[in-house]
C-alpha cells in the first residue's frame, strides 16, 4: 500500500503480522525488500512495517534536492507510524536508516519504544567529513550519468560490502541485482540530500548525552568508518548497548542474519521487559580498578 506524507509525498509500506510494532528502515544501498530476513522472523510475534524510503520506487521520486535531507527522512519515518495509527514502535535502521532512527530517537522520542543504530557512521568521523562528502557527490554523479545498472557492481564491491561477498556470494549478488533497480534520479538526489548533508554524532553530542530512549548500536568490525562512530554512541548515549560482529562489514542485516536477528530478538526482550536500562553511574569509565579510597578522594 501507499501513505501519504504531509507534503504530499507517497510512500510505499508493507507491513505482515501482529503484536508491537517494529519500524525498519532501510540503508541506501537497500530498499524496502532488503530487511526480509528481518521480517520473515520477526512477524512470527510482531507487527512489522518497512517501507520505501523518497526516492525509491514504488514510492515517489521528487526532482528537487530539497525534498531530501535528515530531518525530512525522519518526517517520513513518522508518518508511516502516524497512517498506521501506531503511536509508539521499536525502530531498526541500517546504515542510512540507522541515522534517521538515531534522529528519530531525537525528534520523537515519545514515540520509540526502543532503537537499534546498525552500521550507521559513514561520515561522522570528523577528519574525514570532508573527503566524505565528496565522495557522496562523487557516487551521486555516477548513479545519475552512468545509471544505477551500471554502476552497481562497482558500488556493490566497495571496502565493508566484499566481506558479505566473500561468505554469501549469491545473498550479495541478489543485493547487487537489488542496487540495479534503484532510480537513478533518486539514489543521486538522496546522496546529495541525505548522506552529504547529514550532521556528524560529534556535533549532536549533547542532545545525544541526554537522549534516554533504549539503545542497541552494532556495527561490523570491518566497517572501519563506522567503528569509531559507534564507540562515540556507546559512550554518549545513556541506555546503550554495543554489539561489533566480528569479520563483518556494512551489510549487517544480510551478512550475518542469524546474528542479527538473535540479537535483536533479546534487546526486544530486555526493553519490553523494562531490563534495557541507563548505564549504572558506578561504571565510571574513568576508574580502571576500584581502591577503596574514591570515597574519601
Amino acid at each position: 500500500m501507499h501513505i501519504t506524507t504531509p507534503n504530499s509525498i507517497k510512500l510505499y509500506v508493507e507491513e505482515a503480522g501482529q503484536g508491537l510494532p517494529i519500524l525498519f528502515i532501510h540503508e541506501f544501498g537497500g530498499n524496502h525488500a532488503s530487511w526480509e530476513p528481518q521480517i520473515r522472523a520477526f512477524s512470527r510475534r510482531y507487527r512489522c512495517i518497512t517501507y520505501a524510503a523518497r526516492g525509491y520506487p514504488p514510492s515517489d521520486v521528487p526532482k528537487d534536492l530539497e525534498s531530501y535531507s535528515q530531518s525530512i527522512a525522519v518526517q517520513d519515518a513518522l508518518a508511516v507510524l502516524d497512517a498506521l495509527k501506531i503511536d509508539k514502535a521499536h525502530i531498526v535502521g541500517l546504515s542510512m536508516g540507522g541515522f534517521t532512527a538515531l534522529h528519530f530517537g531525537l525528534t520523537a522520542p515519545d514515540r520509540v519504544l526502543s532503537l537499534t543504530v546498525a552500521g550507521a557512521g559513514y561520515g561522522c568521523e570528523k577528519k574525514l567529513e570532508a573527503y566524505f562528502r565528496g565522495v557522496s557527490l562523487s557516487v551521486a554523479d555516477n548513479f545519475e550519468t552512468r545509471g544505477a545498472k551500471a554502476f552497481a557492481p562497482i558500488y556493490g564491491a566497495g571496502a565493508s560490502r566484499v566481506q558479505y561477498q566473500n561468505k554469501d556470494p549469491r545473498g550479495w549478488q541478489e543485493f547487487v541485482e537489488r542496487l540495479a533497480t534503484h532510480d537513478d534520479l533518486g539514489a543521486a538526489m538522496t546522496m546529495r540530500g541525505v548522506q552529504a548533508r547529514r550532521p556528524s554524532f560529534w556535533d549532536l553530542s549533547k542532545p545525544l548525552a541526554g537522549m534516554v530512549c533504549p539503545t542497541l548500536v552494532m556495527v561490523g568490525d570491518e566497517d572501519d568508518h563506522c567503528l569509531q562512530p559507534g564507540i562515540f554512541l556507546k559512550k554518549t548515549l545513556p541506555a546503550c548497548g554495543l554489539a561489533v560482529f566480528p569479520k563483518t562489514g556494512h551489510t549487517l542485516n544480510l551478512e550475518e542474519p542469524e546474528l542479527f536477528n538473535r540479537l535483536l530478538a533479546e534487546f526486544f526482550s530486555q526493553v519490553e521487559a523494562g531490563r534495557w536500562e541507563a548505564r549504572d553511574p558506578r561504571a565510571n569509565p574513568d576508574q580502571v580498578m576500584r581502591t577503596g579510597d574514591e570515597e574519601t578522594a
